[in-house]
């Protein structure tokens, strides 16, 4: 772990308790990517691709015996103490079910739901907590980079995954390359609406992780409102925010494509039809698709609207992604048992070609990825 990555660690346990400082140092460390501590059941941690028991010490074990079972008192004085005893001043992050932390870490919580006129009041009794450690990769977009660019433009681009595969530390480092100018283009300014301060991990508005020296970042502000204000007031080259979903959240970023605006998107989902029935097809035309490898992210699937290049994932060290658009070419032979087509010509006039089916199940997916 690098010194920055340290920093940020040691600056996450000084958030906890003092008296109990020495316990999370230990557990707040290394690999860690996910804690979660249940009411009386074993608290339980995810580091190197595996799942992992914390003890009384705050080590990691494999023994359930060993394992660590806080009470649902001691996760209510938690979430108090990371709230700074001012439940209030959260009330709205915490109808969402989670807590965003300095740094950009998330506290997803769970417990009895409080409900007035059918909408969620807040959630009182906690009993669970989820611990996502926010993880700044740069190069993490090195290779689906040279992807996103047709005609030297950059291309709208949506990266589709199920939760912890990936798709925000991937955005961020989008961002980053984009901003600061790469061998596909000259750096760009780039607007992000940081809702859940996830992507910047600000904190009084300064981002924490480096997102490039021509980004705009409007912190703590609902996507809605923030494209709009981005739009008007920064004149970003692109836009990006993560996690969109709401009607609202659609409709600013059609406006924002209409303006001539680049648009960089992440959405919880797990294929491409998870785009198509939101109807957010025609909107993007770069569909990247996230999944869960052995020990870490890896790109399951990548689609082009204009369809001029296939990207296919070759599993193995769990790169988050291969540029294997040189066998998808070499595969195609026009036989339909394949469920490859000849698409057109690519840019250095080799044929080029498009995987129609989920590539797990095709002959060819499954040559590559052997």
């Amino acid at each position: 772990m690098d010194k920055g990555k340290r920093g940020r660690m040691r600056e996450l346990v000084r958030l906890f308790p003092k008296e109990e400082q020495d316990f999370w140092g230990r557990v707040l460390t290394k690999d860690l990517t996910e804690l979660r501590l249940r009411a009386m059941k074993p608290a339980m941690e995810s580091r190197g691709g595996r799942e992992w028991y914390v003890d009384d010490a705050g080590r990691a074990t494999d023994e359930k015996e060993r394992a660590k079972c806080f009470t649902r008192e001691e996760l209510s004085k938690l979430i108090l103490h990371l709230c700074k005893y001012s439940p209030y001043a959260y009330e709205e992050e915490l109808r969402e079910g989670y807590l965003t932390l300095e740094g950009g870490h998330r506290l997803g919580v769970a417990g009895q739901a409080v409900m007035a006129g059918g909408r969620l009041q807040t959630i009182k009794n906690v009993a669970f907590l989820n611990l996502r450690i926010a993880r700044e990769i740069q190069g993490a977009a090195d290779e689906v980079l040279p992807f996103l660019y047709e005609g030297g433009e950059l291309m709208n681009t949506l990266i589709v995954s199920p939760p912890g595969c990936g798709k925000t530390t991937l955005l961020r480092d989008l961002i980053r390359q984009i901003s600061n100018g790469s061998a596909y283009d000259r750096g760009r300014t780039v607007g992000v609406v940081d809702e859940r301060s996830e992507l910047g991990g600000g904190h009084l508005g300064v981002p924490r992780n480096d997102l490039g020296v021509r980004t705009d970042v409007l912190d703590g502000c609902p996507k809605a409102i923030g494209m709009r204000l981005m739009i008007r007031s920064m004149g970003p080259y692109a836009l990006a925010v993560d996690e969109m979903g709401k009607p609202e959240d659609v409709l600013e970023m059609r406006e924002a494509a209409r303006c001539g605006i680049k648009l960089m998107a992440t959405l919880h989902g797990a294929s491409r039809e998870d785009v198509t029935k939101r109807g957010l097809e025609d909107l993007f035309e770069c569909i990247l698709i996230l999944g869960k490898g052995e020990r870490a992210p890896v790109l399951v699937d990548c689609w082009k609207r204009k369809g001029a290049e296939a990207l296919v994932q070759k599993e193995g060290n769990g790169e988050m992604a291969r540029r294997c658009i040189d066998i998808a070419r070499e595969s195609w032979d026009g036989r339909a048992a394949r469920s490859v087509e000849k698409t057109g010509t690519s840019r250095d006039g080799g044929d080029a070609g498009r995987f129609g089916t989920d590539r797990r199940r095709d002959p060819v997916w499954q040559g590559i990825s052997s």
